[in-house]
């Protein structure tokens, strides 16, 4: 599936990071599930093998982390637990994924790199 990549030139859908919110329908619903949740992300990112349940970083089109915010006042706190180290061009874009959540939500937000304590939604 075809798309426009980050500087909007064509590329691969996907490709680059990106947050993927709660019930997002891409994580819910691409299959093969192994593929898009391979490894530690099978563990982490499913909530008792539910798609779903957890906001979720997606790298290159696989599942790749975990993400929560926590927002007070104009003030959003995003902390991402990546399952791998990110390498500069990746923390690079998840910095701009985070100022795309501040837009939306008309806040000012924060990255944390680190782990994610919350647990699934129910």
């Amino acid at each position: 599936m075809g798309g426009r990549g980050r500087h909007g030139l064509p590329g691969r859908a996907g490709a680059g990071g990106r947050l993927l919110p709660y019930f997002d329908a891409f994580a819910i619903a691409s299959a093969p599930r192994e593929r898009l949740f391979p490894g530690a992300a099978w563990e982490r990112a499913l909530g008792g093998g539910q798609a779903g349940n957890f906001p979720v970083l997606l790298v290159d089109g696989v599942v790749a982390g975990v993400w929560h915010q926590r927002r007070s006042g104009r003030r959003i706190a995003v902390t991402v637990e990546p399952l791998k180290p990110l390498s500069g061009a990746r923390l690079r874009d998840l910095e701009e994924q985070v100022e795309r959540v501040a837009g939306i939500m008309e806040g000012t937000a924060e990255l944390t790199v680190g782990q994610v304590t919350v647990g699934p939604h129910a």
